[in-house]
């Protein structure tokens, strides 16, 4: 079977049981427990003969010699075996469940993947094959899947600027199906860029470090890096299922990619005493913070100086709140500037998000040492945003739109630079005398402000109104917070 049939028949069976209301998320799940374990009971086979540690009864052979209702019962007992083994196997079946509840079904998808030969396919293809199934959950926005993916072509342009290097550490404190660890991992090995056995080797097993909260998107992200060929079927695997912000971070990386996830305020729903649920902000009380905050992206920025080497780099995808908010932003934005060298911001276009209306930057930064100088000397700021129009349908967002700025960008040096129409520097000192050291710059004349007909859409107006009073509504209560208080008189 040639790839583009394989492809082809993965997708149409997908179709097939969405008529049972099985969507995209749920067959990608059973797509991960299905392929995992086919893959692994190839790899037991000669030439490899690798011990997959997978128990026996529990595996591949034992589901093929099963069908219908026989099979379903097995395959559940095999989703709750493996779930609570060691390793990449348990962290892949962590509570997993069956959602295909057809056993015909059932029986035709395990048929469909043993007809197969996996492992004779090469990366590119299992990795595209599977890419584009989790393109396809993150379209299928009433599932919310879209919160966790990123335009590739943003992806490949950060990294490209950024340019990480052979045997460093690359982290992702919310990595979400591992798009940005794929980035990087198709970056490394380049045309023109050789890597010796022990710098793919570390490339495989020690580059990438991530944590996912979801952990259903978590088993998707190990899946996607494994089909890329990272990490090992009885390794340890690279992603956390774990709150990255909860504490300080285990190790110093050489390189963040990120794009946190969006919305203002982390909370948890509580049960107060009379039985009513209550949605309480989280804080984060870390030592290594700057500011206290319950403001998500804050804390993400925070916890990503936290994560690097001394010398290290971070391109961080953050709303635009971030750049403008008072009270903890403010703060938080002058201790950015004075302990780090914040040196390039990328104003990205609306429509790029599955989240609408969503206003987003990249925030391109190095660590510096905690020497009590300011080492932001300036900030160069590209705006993509103004006079530009991208949608997830019509006009998607590609690498070509980047390019000119990754060429303003000069990765192969940053400090020779050149100002254009869309990419200037402001100095630290224009930056400071900013109300609230707003990075909420533009300079473009916006065309659209002219001609009533290009307005964004009422519900998007609406949106940026909301998080505009939200933010100064924020600020004023972290002042008021501050403030000493009255004593009541009776």
């Amino acid at each position: 079977m040639n790839t583009n049939t394989l492809v082809q028949k993965i997708w149409s069976f997908c179709n097939t049981l969405r008529d049972d209301g099985v969507g995209y998320g749920d067959y990608l799940e059973q797509l991960t427990y299905l392929l995992f374990l086919k893959l692994a009971h190839e790899y037991a086979q000669e030439p490899y003969n690798r011990n997959t540690h997978i128990p026996k009864g529990y595996d591949w052979a034992s589901l093929i010699s099963k069908v219908g209702e026989p099979l379903e019962a097995h395959y559940l007992a095999t989703l709750h075996k493996l779930g609570n083994e060691p390793g990449m196997l348990g962290a892949i079946f962590f509570k997993a469940q069956n959602k295909i509840q057809d056993p015909a079904k059932l029986s035709r998808l395990v048929q469909l993947i043993d007809a197969e030969s996996w492992i004779s396919l090469d990366a590119d293809t299992k990795g595209d094959l599977y890419e584009g199934l989790l393109q396809k959950n993150a379209e299928d926005t009433k599932s919310g899947a879209g919160q966790y993916f990123t335009p590739r072509a943003l992806i490949e342009a950060m990294v490209a600027c950024v340019r990480p290097e052979p045997m460093k550490t690359i982290a992702d404190p919310a990595c979400g199906t591992g798009g940005f660890f794929l980035g990087a991992y198709n970056w490394l090995p380049r045309p023109g860029a050789k890597l010796d056995k022990r710098q793919k080797e570390f490339l495989r097993d020690q580059t990438f470090h991530g944590n996912e909260i979801v952990p259903n998107t978590r088993r998707m992200c190990l899946m996607n890096l494994f089909l890329h060929n990272i990490g090992e079927l009885d390794g340890e695997p690279s992603v956390e299922r774990s709150d990255a912000l909860i504490s300080e971070p285990k190790r110093k990386v050489d390189y963040v990619l990120a794009n946190p996830p969006f919305g203002k305020k982390s909370s948890m729903t509580i049960t107060n005493e009379e039985g009513e649920e209550d949605r309480e902000a989280l804080t984060y009380e870390r030592q290594d913070f700057w500011e206290t905050t319950s403001n998500k992206q804050l804390n993400f920025l925070q916890h990503i100086v936290s994560m690097l080497k001394v010398d290290g780099k971070a391109a961080v995808v953050l709303p635009d709140n971030v750049l403008f908010e008072g009270g903890a932003g403010e703060k938080i934005r002058r201790k950015l500037l004075e302990n780090c060298d914040v040196h390039t911001i990328l104003r990205l276009p609306t429509g790029i998000f599955y989240a609408q209306g969503v206003k987003a930057n990249v925030l391109f930064f190095d660590a510096k040492p905690k020497d009590g100088r300011t080492h932001t000397k300036g900030i160069w700021f590209y705006d993509l945003r103004t006079n530009k129009h991208f949608t997830l349908k019509t006009r998607t967002l590609k690498l070509d739109d980047l390019q000119d700025f990754i060429t303003c960008y000069n990765p192969e040096n940053r400090h020779e630079r050149a100002a254009t129409e869309r990419f200037k520097l402001f100095s630290y000192e224009e930056l400071m005398a900013r109300d609230k050291a707003s990075l909420d710059i533009f300079w473009l004349k916006d065309d659209s402000l002219d001609n009533l007909d290009d307005l964004p859409p009422p519900d998007v107006l609406q949106q940026e109104i909301i998080e505009h009073l939200e933010a100064a509504l924020l600020a004023f209560r972290e002042v008021s917070s501050s403030l000493p208080r009255s004593e009541m008189v009776d």
